[in-house]
């Protein structure tokens, strides 16, 4: 190490002794130098890397690494390599989750930059701490959670670089890195969490549905260029056989609907008057039809051409009718997602907002100056290269209050509608329960602010306004609560009688299959006994004639106990002694005193 100007000096000015100074000097700095280095040498930075997985968190120790060859085609090859990666990364702990709803709220967690608590407990367990001989770094792929790591654990942060390439590997070799996990189970794991997560971000939006608002005002919009389009269509082909109707009739849907009812001119007479006058809603214009009809310098039409014309006026007004029915949909769902907004601004500017704006949510976010010149950024980029005036309004000039504004005040009542709106869209997207009553308030503010720039009559304090809004829409949600609570009553009362009427369909079901079941054994009894009896009968026939004939017959009767006992015993029972049996009792004493 080079020593300071002034030791040289001296040195040189003295004799030897001098010289031995400078000397001591030099080896005292060498020697510290040198206890510099060996303690920079035996400060070792310790690499570890987090890895996420669908089946839990593992943490790796990164053993040997080079950072200037790691992009090196060799290099990479050895990444690919099993063996060879093996030799760099080590598993030091692996996380599994409980369950797929943990798994889920982890990975919830993992996307929105926010450190779970099970991620926190695995960190802390196994990364070692930092020392003085010793420098812990965690290397994550993502910069938003190592960021919240840093922030909240205290830890040294690596992104990128060295990081990127080795979760590279990690990912392509971690069901073997891992014990237990095969490669299967890894997929499995992850095709699971990917439906549940993709599922979970669907379902964000479902009671909010401001998709649907989205699809329908661009189809709403798209709907007025094509119903305008094809309606000059029509005009100009109708208007060859009668071009005076235009000029009577200006309303696009009405002239389709009078071209297809007329039809032919020449046809027209005033049997046709009322209908006219149904579908013009004028006895006056009506009567104008029928006079140019008569008058017109039209050509003449063949009944082809004709069809043709009248088809395609059906088209169109059935697309008339159905934008209609959209306009009334979109009307229903403003009311349900975001009824402030709309009662503010109108059904279609509080639509157009949220369509350009993405989401209900992504409006709430934006501040009032953004709201202003939405849908104008063309302009503002315009006027920005050019360093001309900035636009003062963008959508919201559709809306009917600028439109009442004079021309010096357009820009100030611009600026407070954009505020109101902000207002009204963050309260839409985060009351629990919607209500339209706050946009009522506001409107009447916007009211106000109009007739304060035209005749000066001072506006109520907004902190008024609000607090009398709080009061009313707190009873307003306490009565739709009670309505709420009252339809789900009647929808559980509903559904128990449903169940009931079902349990009992089914008891009489089975006590239907019982009773023909029984029916059934029963009707075998009596076939049974039916063909018992009639076996029964020539037996006793044989008897009778045996015994007539003076034969002794002892076999068939020990059948008939052996068969059925009791049917005999009971039949012996009931019969009483009868002369054949005395006869055979009289001949068995004869016989006895034969022998």
């Amino acid at each position: 190490p080079a020593l300071p100007d002034v030791a040289i000096l001296r040195g040189l000015r003295g004799g030897p002794e001098s010289w031995s100074a400078v000397n001591a000097t030099r080896g005292a700095a060498w020697e510290a130098e040198e206890k510099r280095r060996r303690k920079r040498r035996t400060t070792m930075v310790l690499l570890h890397v987090l890895f996420e997985h669908a089946a839990g968190y593992a943490l790796f120790a990164v053993k040997e690494v080079e950072e200037i060859g790691m992009l090196l085609p060799q290099v990479e090859e050895c990444v690919l390599n099993v063996g060879k990666f093996n030799t760099i990364v080590k598993l030091v702990a692996f996380f599994p989750f409980k369950s797929a709803q943990s798994a889920l709220e982890n990975i919830n967690a993992i996307s929105e930059g926010v450190v779970h608590a099970d991620l926190k407990l695995l960190l802390e367990t196994n990364l070692p701490a930092s020392g003085k001989k010793r420098k812990v770094m965690l290397g994550v792929g993502d910069a938003k959670v190592g960021a919240a790591l840093q922030e909240e654990l205290g830890l040294s942060i690596q992104t990128g670089g060295v990081v990127a390439e080795i979760l590279r590997g990690i990912r392509l070799h971690f069901h073997t890195l891992v014990k237990g996990l095969t490669a299967q189970s890894a997929s499995k794991a992850q095709l699971g969490l990917g439906h549940s997560y993709s599922r979970a971000k669907v379902k964000f939006n479902v009671n909010r549905a401001d998709n649907m608002i989205i699809q329908s005002i661009a189809l709403l919009d798209q709907l007025d260029k094509d119903i305008n389009t094809f309606s000059m269509r029509v005009r100009e082909w109708y208007g060859y056989h009668f071009p005076e109707l235009i000029k009577i009739v200006s309303d696009n849907y009405t002239y389709c609907r009078m071209a297809k009812l007329i039809g032919n001119r020449k046809e027209l007479s005033e049997e046709n008057l009322e209908a006219m006058e149904e579908v013009v809603m004028d006895s006056a214009k009506a009567q104008a039809v029928l006079d140019a009809s008569r008058s017109s310098m039209g050509m003449d039409i063949s009944p082809i051409d004709l069809i043709n014309i009248e088809s395609f006026s059906s088209r169109v007004i059935s697309l008339a009718e159905y934008r209609k029915g959209l306009q009334e949909y979109l009307h229903s769902k403003m009311n349900q997602v975001a009824p402030n907004l709309a009662t503010l601004i109108g059904d279609v500017v509080g639509a157009r907002l949220i369509s350009h704006a993405g989401s209900l949510t992504n409006l709430a976010k934006y501040p009032a100056s953004t709201v202003q010149i939405l849908g104008a950024e063309k302009a503002l980029f315009r006027a920005l290269k050019t360093r001309g005036n900035t636009p003062k309004y963008g959508l919201i000039f559709h809306s009917t209050f600028i439109g009442r504004a004079a021309a010096k005040n357009k820009g100030r009542i611009s600026r407070y509608l954009a505020n109101k709106c902000t207002i009204a869209s963050r309260i839409d997207c985060f009351s629990e329960i919607p209500t339209s009553v706050y946009g009522d308030k506001l409107r009447d503010q916007v009211e106000e602010r109009l007739s304060f720039y035209e005749t000066g009559d001072a506006p109520r304090k907004n902190l008024d306004v609000m607090k009398e809004a709080m009061l009313e829409a707190t009873e307003v949600a306490v009565e739709i609560k009670r309505k709420m609570e009252k339809k789900e009553k009647k929808r559980k009362k509903r559904e128990k009688r449903r169940l009931e009427e079902l349990a009992a369909e089914g008891e009489e079901e089975t006590e239907a299959k019982k009773a023909k079941s029984n029916g059934e054994e029963n009707g075998e009894t009596e076939t049974v006994g039916k063909k018992k009896k009639k076996k029964q009968k020539p037996e006793e026939e044989e008897a009778a004639v045996l015994s007539e004939n003076g034969l002794q017959e002892a076999t068939p009767a020990k059948k008939k106990k052996r068969k059925s006992e009791a049917v005999a015993e009971e039949e012996e029972e009931a019969v009483p002694e009868t002369p054949q049996t005395e006869k055979k009792k009289k001949k068995k004493k004869m016989k006895g005193e034969d022998e």
